[in-house]
This record gives structure tokens, sequence and C-alpha cells, in this order.
């Protein structure tokens, strides 16, 4: 420590405890919808003082266990989702500028919701108009009628148009099957990859990285297969076993690096929380050096199942890919249940990000491929929903996330993004809240850090009958305490407090911010985020 700030520790820490820490900044989305991302400005702060007796819930944050860095959160641009939203750009630009900036405008403070991650399929979906790859030529082994603008035009126009709010944006590109042609059934609906083809698909999938950069999109990672051991004959779709998918990745990797794509993660499994000790760690066993990571989606098991896989493989990283809810069900229960399994959940067993699916469609789940079965019933319901004359809405998948992506977004332009730390949760109503703590490094080392959390008070019955309960909860950190009622809702608050050392114990720390910082405590007294601005 250099002797001037070993003076400046001395003189911090003789100060009284007393508003030492200051709440400024909440936001805040309640079960019955009188605040929506609601961002409330204090006319005073919320000290942390001296401690005292703790509330029917106390929440104890612990900065000095550190974990992964979270990366965003995001959606699905099918090509159904860039229909819509090209339409309506068509139709009431304005709106959709609006809508484009409330769903992913990154700006520290803005009334958005920052979502990083965009999820794009190679070739058609589920939510394609008809089905395609981008090369349906039968036979073309060398790929010579490879043609990334088999998609539509609209697809990469949308694309762009949301890069350009969000310079962040991290791009999944993952192919729901292979070409009709390299597979057994000979069609791109339901069937199995031919073990035969498994140079040629490697090569496709490195022609689709390129074929993205072609539009000014490189992609953050790419998926060998989405949903590997589902197979149904209405949408594209390919059961591909897992010795497969470790061969493709093997084959991929090298060419992926020889071609410049050394920075473009190898994602695989990419599929459902039930089988994580299965199929993921198989692949890691097979072909471990090829991939970086692995996703889950939430149709089956359960979030937890996550570290069966990170118990395994710790330095391997787990992104959260897929979910969708559906029209008709309860906008509360739902709310309590993303935030729960997703976007505290998902964080909190390791990933680095938690993605919906359809980022837009119409009001009744649409369009879909003609004849899927896939989202039957009520349909599937998007982040927002955009009518044809021109107007949207948001849905409970946008405020669960926008609470959620709050916490972590950099506090700083192009600076760190947000860690999970240490949390736990005590008091009689320890039961009432889930919390997620993260915190924010900065770009100037002298700048305090960001300190968040993300809290869901689900505290809403008595023996079985509707009654919301407010939790008065004390917040402990660093040997201070604050005191703050959280509703029945969803709670994102943070305050700043000077660098201290940490404790890095998790996968893919931000390049800016790898080192630990040293034990030097900086001055100052803590000021509202308007401060900063």
């Amino acid at each position: 420590m250099r002797p001037t700030l070993a003076i400046a520790a001395c003189f911090f820490f003789s100060q009284p405890v007393l508003s030492q820490y200051q709440i400024w900044d909440i936001w805040q989305t309640v079960w019955d919808r009188s605040k929506l991302y609601t961002s409330l400005k204090p006319s005073e702060p919320v000290n942390f003082g001296s401690p005292g007796a703790i509330g029917a819930a106390n929440i104890d944050v612990d900065d000095t266990a550190t974990f992964q860095s979270v990366w965003g959160l995001g959606g699905g641009l099918t090509d159904s989702s860039a229909q819509v939203l090209n339409n309506l750009k068509s139709k009431n630009k304005a709106n959709y500028n609006a809508l484009l900036h409330t769903l992913f405008d990154p700006t520290d403070g803005a009334q958005a919701a920052g979502l990083t991650f965009i999820r794009v399929p190679i070739g058609a979906s589920d939510f394609s108009a008809k089905a395609y790859s981008y090369d349906d030529t039968s036979g073309d082994t060398g790929l010579s009628k490879f043609n990334v603008n088999n998609a539509p035009s609209y697809l990469f126009s949308v694309l762009n148009d949301i890069k350009g709010i969000n310079p962040y944006l991290r791009v999944i590109i993952t192919p729901w099957s292979p070409p009709g042609w390299m597979k057994s059934s000979g069609t791109m609906n339901g069937g199995a990859m031919n073990t035969g083809m498994v140079k040629q698909y490697a090569t496709y999938l490195l022609k689709a990285i390129q074929g993205f950069q072609s539009h000014g999109i490189t992609p953050f990672a790419i998926s060998i297969q989405n949903e590997p051991e589902n197979t149904n004959p209405t949408y594209p779709t390919c059961k591909m076993p897992v010795n497969i998918m470790a061969q493709i990745g093997n084959s991929l990797r090298p060419m992926m690096n020889s071609n410049g794509l050394s920075g473009v993660k190898l994602l695989g499994y990419d599929h459902n929380w039930n089988d994580a000790a299965g199929y993921p760690v198989q692949l890691m066993q097979q072909a471990g050096s090829a991939f970086d990571g692995v996703q889950f989606h939430c149709y089956s098991g359960d979030v937890g199942q996550q570290d069966s896989f990170h118990t395994k493989y710790p330095t391997k990283e787990i992104y959260f890919t897929e979910c969708s809810g559906e029209y008709g069900s309860d906008w509360w229960s739902d709310i309590k249940w993303y935030m729960d399994r997703l976007f505290i959940g998902a964080f909190e067993h390791n990933a680095h990000s938690a993605l919906m699916w359809n980022i837009a469609l119409d009001a009744n789940g649409n369009p879909k491929l003609p004849g899927t079965t896939s989202c039957g019933g009520p349909g599937c319901r998007p982040i927002a929903t955009v009518n044809s004359d021109g107007s949207y809405s948001l849905n409970q998948e946008f405020y669960s996330m926008a609470q959620a992506s709050r916490a972590i977004l950099p506090r700083d332009k192009n600076g760190p993004w947000g860690k999970r730390i240490g949390v736990s949760v005590g008091g009689s109503l320890n039961w009432a809240l889930r919390v997620g703590a993260y915190v924010t490094e900065r770009s100037n080392s002298s700048d305090w850090l960001r300190y968040s959390l993300v809290v869901l008070n689900w505290d809403d019955s008595s023996t079985s009958k509707w009654n919301p309960q407010p939790v008065q909860t004390t917040i402990e950190f660093r040997g201070t305490q604050a005191t703050y009622t959280f509703p029945v809702g969803v709670t994102t608050l943070w305050w700043y407090a000077p660098p201290t050392s940490t404790q890095v114990n998790g996968t893919g720390d931000d390049a800016s911010s790898e080192a630990t910082f040293d034990r030097e405590v900086y001055g100052g007294a803590q000021q509202p985020l308007s401060a900063f601005a």
C-alpha cells in the first residue's frame, strides 16, 4: 500500500460509520402493477448506520465472496420477431424506435431494460415463414451454394438497428436443424444428423459466422444444435447424440481459430435442465478443449441442476438461453417464477446470462411456421406484444428482466459488468425474500463500486388466502446496517462503496477487471446517481 493511501485509509476509518453508505436509487415493480419498473427518487437517502436489531428479514451482503460476471439478459430474435418489429417500423417508426430503446438501451439510469443478449436462429425455426437453411441444394458438400441471405433481409436490418442502440450487444447464433440433405430424414423437420456429414456441417457453421460478419455482426458465440435431444416432424429439429456434437465441435473449433474467430465462443448442449448431469458433462468429457461452455433451457427440470454441471466443470461457462411464457397465465405468478428460477436463480447457479424466447410477436403469439405444433394452445408470449395498429405492450417477461438487468449493467461506458457476490437472508421472515447481490466495478480504480440487490418479496398469502405483506428488512454491509421495507413485488436498489480486496471465485471475469483490488480504501462522501452523470 502506498503511504499516502495508508494515511487516507486511516483517516477514512476514523470517521463515524453513520451514513457512510447511502441508497439513493430504487427501481420497483409491485404485484398490483401500481408500479411497473418505476424509478423511485427519494428526497432523502436510505442510510447505512451503526448496526442494531435486525428486521423481520435480514439481508447480509458478503462482498468478500465474488463469483461469475453476469453479462446480460435478452431474448430470441427469430424471423417472426424480426418480421413483427420490421412491420412496426413501417407502420409507426416512432413506436418502433421507442420499443427498441425501451428493450435495449443500456444507458445507466435510463427507463429501459438494457437487454444485451440476442439469440438468432441459423436458418428456420418454429417461428419462421417457411423451412429453410443457408444451403438447400441437396448434395452440395462443398457448400458452394451457401448463402446467409436465405434469411429474410429484415432479420439483419432489425439486428443492426438494435446494435445501434446497444453497443454491448452479444449475439448467439444457433441452428434449429442442419440442412435437410445433411440428415437421415432428408428434411429440416425432425430426424437426426447424418454421421457422415460432420466435417461438412462444421464448415456450414463456420460459414454462418462469416455470413453474420458480412452483415456487420460478429457473433459472441455459436451453438452447434438447439435442443439436441428433441425431434419434432412439424418444425426444424434434429436429434444429435453427444458423440456427434463432440465430433462437430472438435472439427469446428480449429476452423474458427484458423479463420480469425478464436474470440467467438463455442457452446454446446442448449437444452433442458433435467439432463444437466448427463449430456453436457459427457460433451466436456469428449470435447472439452473445443467448447467454452454449455446452455440450458427451462422446460424440464429445475435451475438447481445447473450445479451438477458446474461442480464437475467449474471453469466452463453456463448460459441460460431459453424459456417462454404463454398467453393467459397469471401476471404475478409468472413474475415470481421468473425471478425465483431465472433472473435471480439462474445467476445464483452460475449462469452468465438469462434469455427468454421471442422478443416480439403479435397478441396471439404469431406468426409461426405453418403446420408447427410448437407453442400450441394459447400461444407463446413474447417479451413485447406488437399490435396490428402499430401499438405495443410490455409483458411480465419485460418487467422481470428489466429489474434484474438494472443491477448488472456497466456503471461506466464500456466499463465492467456486474459480478454476483455472496448474500444470505436471515430473520423470522427469511423465507419471504429471494435475493441476488452484485458488485459492479469501475473503469477508474479510484471510483467507488456499485453494490446492487435484486429482491423478490413473495409474502403474498396467509394460510392460502391472498394477503400481500411488506417485509421490514435490515441490510448488513461491511459492519453497517440500513433498513428498508420491501413491498410484495420486485425491488432493485444500489449504493456505492470504496473498493476492497475481492475474492474471485468463478468463470469469465471481465477482461477489464481480472486483477483483484489492492487493500486500499478511497475516501469521499457517498453521492446520489445524478452526481456521477
